[in-house]
């Protein structure tokens, strides 16, 4: 039977929908120009809370994005509901160039590396002089790390009530990274938190430690009161802390432009994925002595032409030494 007149024309055929619901696919993007910037301060289980002019933004990344993931520190468009009311959902479209990345991976013979933070000005390695004992192997994994990722490195001594820093120092002098020494007192005092405040002031600093060194407490004591997170205890048996701090989270400083960036404990800091020809470029004395280096010289064998840059006057022995140091730390485990 003839279903249509003799004369029909596209709005009579009814057509039968694709069941797939496939869509033609395209290489055409939205260009989303109405998209506004904000920052990332967390992640969540694929929930990202985003710092948009002056209120909190809770997004989920588009599609279109593919594998690319956004994190802490990172700078992003956002489209959708930015009001940041309860059970609103915003999406983020772009994702701006990094200035900085932090990266690490489990060990030095995973392949996958994760980013910590971007865009940090610098990077505070916490480290407590005594309770736990003090790791100077990841204190070098982190410091390769930083210069590999385009930080500043900045050391934080705690607990010096317990175990003078004198020994430590000498260790990193050579490097010229700045430092600053607290104590328990001081922390409590407020005299050691501005100390730490002045080192922050208008930086991104990202704070990274081994658990139980009280990188969460010095956080806690720089920040206001309604951001502090919650703190931990460490084992008496084992000589490590346990884990309180579960996901990287920036928080803005009071008063002043800086943010800290509070980061999960860690117990190891691989290194796959470093370059180590990167790491040189935080050794400008030492750089230019490289040029009659042979191809691939590791800077640590024999044809290396460091060696005789230093032997003719143009950088302290100590300075090669240290640099030597932080590229073997590639190939050592850091509980060694």
């Amino acid at each position: 039977m003839r279903r249509y007149g003799k004369h029909t024309d596209e709005d009579d055929i009814r057509s039968r929908p694709n069941r797939k619901g496939n869509r033609p696919r395209t290489n055409i993007r939205p260009k989303h120009e109405e998209a506004v910037e904000g920052m990332v301060v967390t992640v969540d289980r694929g929930r990202l809370t985003c710092l948009v002019e002056d209120r909190l933004v809770t997004a989920m990344k588009a599609r279109e994005l593919g594998r690319k993931a956004a994190v802490v520190g990172d700078r992003v468009a956002i489209v959708g509901d930015l009001s940041g009311e309860k059970d609103t959902l915003a999406r983020i479209v772009r994702i701006a160039p990094r200035s900085s990345v932090l990266r690490r991976t489990a060990d030095d013979d995973d392949p996958y590396e994760r980013v910590v933070v971007a865009n940090a000005d610098q990077l505070a390695i916490v480290t407590a002089l005594a309770d736990p004992e003090p790791r100077p192997r990841l204190i070098d994994r982190c410091l390769v790390a930083a210069y590999d990722g385009g930080l500043e490195p900045l050391l934080v001594l705690t607990k010096s009530d317990l175990a003078p820093p004198n020994e430590l120092l000498e260790l990193y002098g050579t490097l010229g990274v700045p430092y600053v020494v607290t104590s328990r007192e001081e922390l409590e005092s407020g005299e050691a938190v501005e100390r730490v405040r002045k080192q922050l002031d208008g930086k991104i600093t990202a704070f990274v430690g081994h658990s139980g060194v009280g990188k969460t407490t010095l956080v806690n004591a720089l920040v206001s009161l309604d951001r502090r997170r919650s703190t931990g205890v460490v084992n008496s048996v084992t000589g490590r802390g346990r884990h309180t701090t579960t996901s990287a989270r920036a928080i803005p400083l009071p008063g002043t432009a800086g943010w800290v960036v509070d980061t999960p404990g860690v117990r190891s800091f691989g290194l796959h994925h470093v370059d180590p020809s990167r790491v040189i470029k935080a050794f400008p004395d030492l750089e230019p002595g490289t040029e009659g280096c042979p191809r691939a010289c590791s800077h640590d064998e024999p044809d290396c032409a460091l060696d005789q840059w230093v032997a003719d006057g143009h950088a302290d022995p100590a300075r090669l030494y240290s640099l030597r140091r932080l590229l073997a730390t590639r190939e050592r485990n850091e509980d060694d």
